[in-house]
C-alpha cells in the first residue's frame, strides 16, 4: 500500500483521551444546555477541563420531562447557588418546572418562583417556560409578579398553572415576542395584547366571570382557543391569520335561557353582558383565516350570536366544523357560514369529536355544479364513528348542491 494511503488512514484513528472535552467552549456550553440542571452541574467532576464549563451553558432547565420534578422549596438552595455562581453568559433556553402538594404555595415560595422568572429575563432568555403542577388542588393557580414583562430577547414564552394580571399580559416591552402558549391558567385582566405574537395558544383556562377578556394580536398567524371557562373572549381583527383553531366546551358562561344569541333584554343577564350591540365575539376576528375549526360542544349562544353579524371570510380555503353547525333542521347556521365563504374549498364535518372510525367523501358533479354558493368547493368530508341521523341529514342537505358521497374506512 502507498506510504501516503497509510498516513491517511492512521490520521482517521481516535487518538484516545478525552474528545469531547477538546471541542471548543461555545459548543460545550451549547451541548450542555440540553441536560437537566443537576446534571449539567455534575460535569464539573469529569476533568479539570469541564469544571466551569456549565457556568456558562446556554440552558436551564429544572424539572423538565418529569427528571428531578420537585417542588419551588425543595429546588431552593440547589437553584439560589446555581444561579449565584452562574457567570454573565445570556440563556438561550430557560425551563422551570415545579411539582407542588395539595396545599396552597406559601407566600415565600411565590416570591422565591417570581425572582427566578425575573432572573431568567435579566440573562436574556429566548424561550422560558414556567410550569406549575399541583395534585389535587389543581384549580389553585400560582400568581405572577403584577409588573410588567421587559425583554428584547425573548421570543417564546410557555405558561402553565399561572394565574396573570393585565400588567403582565400587556406584551408591548417584548418586542422579539412570537409564540405564546398558556394552559391552565386564569387570566384576570381586560386585555391581552402584543403587536408581535405570531402563535397564540390557549388551552384549559379560566377568564373572568364579570367582564369579556379582549385579545389584541393583529400580527397573529396561528391561533388555538381550546376548553375554555367562564365568558369567551373577544377576538380583535387579526389582518395576518392563516389558520385558526376554537373548542367551547361546557364550562363556558356563554349560556342564556331567555335567548339563543346573547341579547336578551333580562336586566342583569350575566351571560349577556359585556357584549356591545352588532359587535362580534369571535368571527370578526378570525375573518382573516385560509384554514378554520369552529367545534361547539355545549349551548354557548356565541356562535349563534356572531352569525347575526357574519364576516365574509374571503381567504378562507379550509373549514372544519362539528354537529353543532347541523342541529337546526334549517341548517340555518350551516348555510350562513357556508354563503360567507366565497372561495371555501374543502369542508370537513367531524362527528364525535373524541374519535372518528370512518370517513364520508363527497364530491360535486361538475357538469351539473351552478356557480353561487360553494363555487369552488372541491371535496367535502364527514368523519363519524357511525352513520346516524344527524349524518344522513348532512349528507340530504349536502346533495342539494350536487355533492355525491362515497364511504372509506379511516386509517388507525
Amino acid at each position: 500500500m502507498p506510504r501516503g494511503k497509510k498516513a491517511k488512514r492512521a490520521s482517521r484513528r481516535p487518538t484516545g483521551g478525552d474528545r469531547i472535552g477538546a471541542l471548543p467552549d461555545g459548543v460545550l456550553h451549547h451541548v450542555l444546555s440540553f441536560l437537566p440542571a443537576q446534571q449539567a452541574v455534575r460535569t464539573c467532576l469529569l476533568a479539570r477541563r469541564w469544571r466551569h464549563l456549565w457556568k456558562s451553558a446556554t440552558g436551564l432547565r429544572i424539572g423538565e420531562h418529569n427528571i428531578n420534578l420537585r417542588s419551588v422549596k425543595e429546588n431552593q438552595g440547589f437553584l439560589d447557588h446555581l444561579l449565584l455562581l452562574r457567570d454573565s453568559a445570556p440563556l438561550d433556553t430557560c425551563v422551570l418546572m415545579f411539582r407542588e402538594g395539595n396545599k396552597n404555595m406559601e407566600d415565600e415560595d411565590v416570591a422565591r418562583m417570581n425572582l427566578w422568572f425575573r432572573h431568567a429575563l435579566l440573562r436574556k432568555a429566548r424561550f422560558l417556560q414556567l410550569h406549575v403542577l399541583y395534585g389535587k388542588n389543581d384549580r389553585w393557580l400560582v400568581p405572577i409578579d403584577d409588573l410588567p414583562l421587559v425583554s428584547r430577547h425573548l421570543t417564546r414564552l410557555h405558561l402553565y398553572g399561572i394565574r396573570l394580571n393585565d400588567s403582565f399580559l400587556n406584551f408591548s416591552s417584548c418586542p422579539a415576542l412570537e409564540h405564546l402558549v398558556f394552559r391552565l391558567c386564569a387570566f384576570e385582566c381586560a386585555k391581552i395584547s402584543s403587536n408581535s405574537v405570531k402563535l397564540l395558544s390557549i388551552t384549559n383556562c379560566t377568564f373572568s366571570e364579570t367582564l369579556r377578556v379582549r385579545i389584541d394580536t393583529p400580527s397573529l398567524v396561528s391561533l388555538r382557543l381550546d376548553d375554555l371557562s367562564d365568558r369567551t373572549p373577544v377576538l380583535e381583527r387579526m389582518p395576518s391569520l392563516v389558520d385558526a383553531f376554537v373548542r367551547i366546551v361546557d364550562y363556558t358562561n356563554d349560556v342564556c335561557s331567555d335567548s339563543d344569541t346573547g341579547d336578551c333584554d333580562r336586566e342583569g343577564c350575566v351571560p349577556c353582558y359585556g357584549i356591545k350591540d352588532n359587535n362580534s365575539v369571535l368571527l370578526q376576528g378570525l375573518s382573516e383565516a385560509k384554514t378554520m375549526v369552529l367545534i361547539n360542544e355545549h349551548d354557548s349562544f356565541i356562535f349563534e350570536r356572531d352569525l347575526k353579524w357574519c364576516p365574509t371570510f374571503t381567504k378562507l380555503k379550509t373549514l372544519s366544523l362539528n354537529e353543532y353547525w347541523c342541529e337546526r333542521d334549517d341548517f340555518h347556521m350551516l348555510a350562513c357560514i357556508l354563503e360567507h365563504s366565497p372561495i371555501l374549498e374543502k369542508l370537513i364535518f367531524q362527528f364525535d369529536y373524541q374519535g372518528q372510525k370512518s370517513k364520508i367523501k363527497g364530491v360535486f358533479n361538475q357538469m351539473e355544479r351552478s356557480a353561487g354558493i360553494l363555487e369552488h368547493l372541491q371535496m367535502v368530508e364527514v368523519q363519524c364513528v357511525m352513520v346516524d341521523d344527524t349524518v344522513v341529514k348532512v349528507l340530504n342537505y349536502l346533495s342539494t348542491f350536487k355533492i355525491y358521497f362515497s364511504f372509506e374506512e379511516m386509517e388507525h
